[in-house]
């Protein structure tokens, strides 16, 4: 069965428009995920790449996804990460690429430059983070082990709470749940399942400085193994570019997307590393490529930049 997302998509709002109660709507997609995910099953496991140990944000997106019916592969890196997904050792790759309070995962963004990876799906995530501990006290607490961008998105709080200790990078959250399981002199901050898979105590819950944390995930495949997503009618298309370093030339690079009424969700700037303070610039837009508008503007953008990639057009996350 081969994995269609804008086809999933669609049918789960057709179930959400004619669901009439007492089942609430929000409800009716996880359950006919895990529904498809187990027919998919039956004919061929779903191998998924994402950030390891498990217990990771990532693991979840993949799960909320996919569904419980697929074949984990969990990764040390996001490099990993694509490496396996391109080799075929998975099937689709998970990776964050947006985080409502820290913006871009800068790896993320560097990796799809040169990745023949696309973008085929997107699921946004609450992410709820947690101080875990072997032991239920923040006494003789050394270091805070967790993803740099978790470490982030909880500076406040670790500032006012535990302004002395460590705060220790490492390659993922569920990692710092391992490190901490190991050491008591430890902590980490991840999710309320990576406590459990560690056995860890939930010290302080939803350390976050945003309560409504939320970080955006793309699933990745390859082009080779599996179709472009097709119009689904709520559709986002995702691509990087760049521009001659000349006056004007962003301003130039926007007129074709107003000319055509196509509309921008997205406009992120990051460094070309070339040392000529020269940039590419990460832009989603509202629509497929099948719609002539978006088409034309695409076209017309094409040829005002130095540098154009198409990262991806896929179903945008509504649930």
């Amino acid at each position: 069965m081969v994995f269609r997302p804008e086809r999933e998509a669609q049918v789960i709002d057709g179930l959400k428009a004619a669901n009439p109660g007492p089942l609430k709507s929000e409800s009716v997609a996880p359950i006919w995920r895990e529904i498809m995910s187990a027919c998919r099953a039956l004919e061929t496991p779903t191998r998924v790449a994402f950030l390891g140990p498990a217990g990771t944000f990532s693991e979840e997106a993949a799960l909320g996804f996919f569904g419980a019916s697929i074949v984990r592969v969990p990764c040390a890196n996001f490099d990993e990460v694509l490496h396996r997904t391109v080799s075929g050792a998975a099937d689709f790759g998970v990776v964050p690429v947006e985080n409502s309070t820290e913006g871009g995962v800068t790896r993320s963004l560097d990796l799809f430059l040169t990745t023949p990876l696309f973008i085929i799906g997107e699921t946004s995530l609450v992410v709820r983070h947690n101080l875990l501990r072997r032991q239920n006290s923040l006494d003789g607490l050394q270091a805070v082990c967790a993803h740099p961008q978790a470490l982030a998105q909880c500076h406040a709080w670790l500032a006012e709470h535990l302004p002395m200790v460590e705060r220790r990078p490492v390659a993922s959250n569920a990692e710092g749940a391992r490190l901490a399981a190991a050491d008591p002199s430890l902590a980490a901050i991840a999710s309320e399942r990576a406590g459990s898979e560690f056995g860890l105590h939930v010290v302080a819950p939803a350390i976050q400085d945003e309560a409504h944390n939320r970080t955006r995930f793309a699933i990745l495949a390859h082009p080779d193994r599996h179709p472009s997503p097709r119009a689904s009618g709520h559709d986002c298309t995702s691509l990087v570019v760049s521009v001659p370093n000349r006056p004007g030339a962003v301003h130039d690079m926007l007129v074709p997307l107003k000319e055509h009424g196509v509309s921008m969700s997205r406009f992120e700037s990051r460094p070309a590393r070339s040392g000529q303070w020269e940039y590419y610039f990460y832009i989603d837009l509202q629509g497929h490529p099948d719609q002539p508008q978006v088409a034309a503007a695409l076209q017309g953008l094409r040829g005002v930049c130095a540098f154009f990639k198409v990262l991806g057009t896929y179903p945008i996350d509504v649930h």
